[in-house]
């Protein structure tokens, strides 16, 4: 995860007031998960199901040790008892310095009983009784919570798209939001990447292994490169399949997706994988993406 830290320069040592807190909070299946990973793909530092009383030294621990300025700590009542603690915790972390903001997840009765019907999972207060009884319950105890709140989402008509783009409007720290791509050189004869949501067969390109000169080294060795790069339909296979990407990249961003694996593939992934890879990446860079190489099947017999 790529953070940003403060500059303390003028300011001395780093205090708990030079973090930004968001605590994440609300009814159980209206959305907090969704809504973490939303920030934690924006660059805060998440912490889930956190004891409420360990807040303000967790918060004075995170300024010593992570390179981090925006915190977001997820607390509900599936911390049973703990939960009671979390109105003098806010209270200890803002007069210890936090700034602390407050996101509360809210959702209609017949949304969340649909909801927990549908993914067949008791509610943290159910018990052995009625689901509604237990919506219920959860709703006065959040009461006080959810009237001090900063900002409330209602997540009963919103699909998880339309709230992550709730989340990314109200939280994004104003920059622009990248595409971030891992390409993934892989050998066919070891099996398919299980998380790829691109596959590119290489396996039309003539094959450097059945070049004497060549066999031992690999694709990001320069003579291997130059040889696959200057086949016939090697540089067209590269315009065709960036303009791809390009094509998705801000179909994924507007659907909340922010990571795709790209995976380029050869027989056993030395030599023509690692070589296209390579220079895929590259050409993704140039258009904007955040991009990891990373070569899978590389070294192996």
């Amino acid at each position: 995860m790529t953070t940003t830290t403060r500059d303390g320069a003028e300011t001395g040592a780093r205090g708990i007031g030079d973090l930004e807190v968001l605590l994440v909070s609300g009814m159980s299946g209206a959305g907090r998960s969704s809504a973490a990973r939303a920030l934690e793909d924006l660059g805060w530092f998440v912490i889930d199901n956190l004891p409420p009383k360990m807040l303000a030294s967790t918060l004075e621990l995170l300024v010593e040790r992570a390179d981090t300025d925006r915190v977001a700590v997820v607390a509900d009542v599936r911390g049973g008892r703990l939960f009671d603690q979390l109105e003098s915790a806010i209270n200890e972390a803002i007069a210890a310095g936090a700034d602390l903001k407050i996101l509360f997840l809210e959702a209609n009765d017949e949304a969340l009983v649909r909801r927990f019907e549908s993914n067949r999972r008791p509610h943290p207060l159910q018990g052995r009784g009625r689901l509604l009884d237990a919506i219920h319950r959860e709703r006065e105890l959040l009461g006080n919570l959810r009237a001090t709140a900063d900002l409330v989402i209602d997540s009963s008509n919103r699909s998880i798209h339309d709230l992550r783009r709730a989340v990314d409007a109200a939280f994004d720290a104003g920059e622009p939001v990248r595409l971030r791509a891992t390409v993934l050189s892989f050998g066919f004869k070891y099996g398919l990447p299980m998380d790829a949501d691109f596959v590119a067969d290489l396996r039309f390109l003539p094959n450097p292994y059945w070049i004497p000169t060549l066999r031992e080294l690999r694709g990001v060795d320069a003579p291997v490169n130059d040889y696959v790069v200057s086949q016939e339909g090697a540089a067209e296979f590269l315009d065709l399949f960036s303009r791809v990407v390009d094509l998705a990249t801000e179909g994924y961003l507007r659907e909340g997706k922010r990571f795709t694996t790209i995976a380029v593939g050869c027989t056993g992934g030395k030599h023509r994988s690692v070589a296209m890879a390579e220079n895929l990446a590259a050409r993704l860079v140039h258009a904007g993406l955040e991009v990891t190489v990373v070569h899978r099947d590389l070294g192996r017999e």
